[in-house]
């Protein structure tokens, strides 16, 4: 797209800024309000911004050098924070998401392998059969009524992690528990928790609501049951040969030991909090900015007719030919990370840009902000992606673009979200035209993952026959 028109385009929702200085207190009231609109603009256009505070002191990095030398270098420098642990302890416990140290070394080289490249193969299937089974829950509801878009996002992702982890599709009984419950502890969830941003001293207690705690205790118990029962299908040879399987038979190659049944637990919750909820919320993103940009919509629909039109199975070389659905999707992960903020500690005194940073200082990454970053994006916050063969869109690549953190600490799943997002994106709009509602514009919100703060809602109509599922 050109620069002029890309400028004419309509800009996606993006919530304004906080105007002026504000106390901590009063900071603390819009941080639990919304994380996004709490901070000041000119973290768009800042290298590194401090916060002093009586109980501590956090540093924001925009600066690529620092960003990369924070999640690139060695992990024991700049550890997960403790607040983030203790904000998402009741579903994730001692996963590899908030896990530290030896510890977190140790599930690293269990479930790494699960994920190499040619294990993406192997999954293909599962995102394929997921995608078709949503093709044909959407075909009735495809007559122009306004729809929920991340009901049906959050359906298809959890679909695919089912079909992906335990080989069982979304009508399992125990699938459509698990789906309710998530979609019970997002709702319940604060939008941030204070905690996860701010380090109270020590001696505050942390207290989570009834509501939080009963939901992720429903989605540990369904997780205790397939892992049980996998368990038990591992002992017997009977086990089919899915990421459960894999994960829960790879040993340690450093100490032989494999997950118990309790680790597991806790690795299949972000499996689903990462698989589930980022997935659905990038992917219900980049339909409504198909929707408000038609242009793309018709070029993303034309490509899936012609890579996708004979209906046979994909293969890792038909994921390869959808590079106008893969760039949509990538604009569509800068736009909105889902996961906007990461949240690191200094684990020893050292100097950023020249200004002391203290041992114990929260050290905050935010894609948020520096995948809109002024001094780095050109036209930040436009939707555009032609954006990544342009030189600005590669050097964008390589220093500011991090949806998936980077370094030692990068996503195992990446390359599975990567293969999902483009693929699903590709079967809905070629059998689907979305359009936006009138007047009904979403509005960013950190919850969980970055979604919208009152869902998104968009009305499809048909472009071909469905398929069957």
């Amino acid at each position: 797209m050109s620069a002029a028109l890309a400028s004419a385009a309509p800009l996606p929702p993006k919530p304004a800024a906080r105007a002026g200085r504000v106390s901590l207190f009063g900071y603390l009231r819009l941080f639990r309000r919304d994380i996004l609109s709490a901070q000041p603009g000119h973290l768009f256009r800042a290298w590194m911004a401090e916060m002093r505070t009586p109980f501590f002191r956090s540093f924001l990095c925009n600066d690529p050098e620092l960003v990369h030398r924070v999640l690139r270098g060695p992990v024991r420098d700049f550890p997960k924070s403790e607040r983030v642990r203790i904000g998402l302890r009741p579903l994730l416990r001692s996963s590899v998401f908030i896990s530290n140290g030896a510890l977190w070394e140790h599930q690293r080289r269990i479930i790494d392998p699960a994920f190499e490249g040619g294990r993406l193969r192997e999954v293909l299937p599962a995102m394929w059969q997921a995608g078709r089974a949503a093709v044909a829950r959407l075909a009735p509801l495809a007559d122009g009524r306004a729809l929920e878009i991340e009901a049906q996002t959050s359906h298809v992702a959890m679909d695919v992690i089912f079909r992906a982890l335990f080989s069982q599709p979304i009508e399992s009984g125990i699938a459509q528990a698990a789906l309710v419950a998530f979609r019970d502890h997002q709702a319940a969830h604060p939008v941030a928790n204070a905690a996860a941003i701010l380090p109270f001293p020590k001696w505050v207690p942390r207290c989570h609501s009834r509501a939080v705690r009963a939901s992720a205790a429903r989605i540990r118990t369904l997780i205790v049951r397939l892992t049980t029962m996998r368990a038990a299908e591992i002992a017997a040879g009977t086990a089919p040969d899915d990421l459960a399987t894999r994960i829960m038979t790879t040993p340690d190659p450093e100490t032989g030991r494999v997950f118990d049944t309790a680790e597991m637990v806790d690795q299949v919750a972000i499996f689903f909090l990462a698989g589930h909820e980022t997935s659905a919320a990038a992917l219900a993103w980049a339909l409504y900015l198909l929707a408000t940009h038609p242009d793309w919509q018709e070029r993303v629909a034309a490509e899936a007719g012609a890579v996708l039109g004979a209906g046979a199975e994909p293969d890792l070389a038909t994921l390869k030919r959808l590079e106008t659905s893969r760039a949509v999707f990538r604009e569509a992960l800068r736009l909105y990370p889902p996961v906007p903020m990461y949240v690191r500690e200094a684990a020893c005194p050292m100097r950023f840009r020249a200004r002391r940073v203290p041992k114990g200082a929260q050290i905050v990454i935010s894609p948020w902000h520096l995948h809109r970053h002024e001094r780095i994006w050109e036209n930040p916050d436009g939707f555009d992606p032609a954006r990544w063969k342009t030189g600005n869109g590669r050097e964008g690549l390589r220093l500011a673009y991090i949806p998936f953190s980077e370094g030692p600490r990068v996503c195992p799943g990446a390359g599975f979200a990567m293969a999902e997002g483009p693929l699903l994106l590709s079967m809905l709009v070629h059998v689907f035209r979305f359009d936006p509602v009138a007047g009904d514009v979403p509005v960013p919100a950190a919850r969980l993952t970055l979604r919208s703060a009152d869902g998104i809602r968009l009305r499809l109509r048909p472009r071909l026959p469905t398929p069957s599922a």
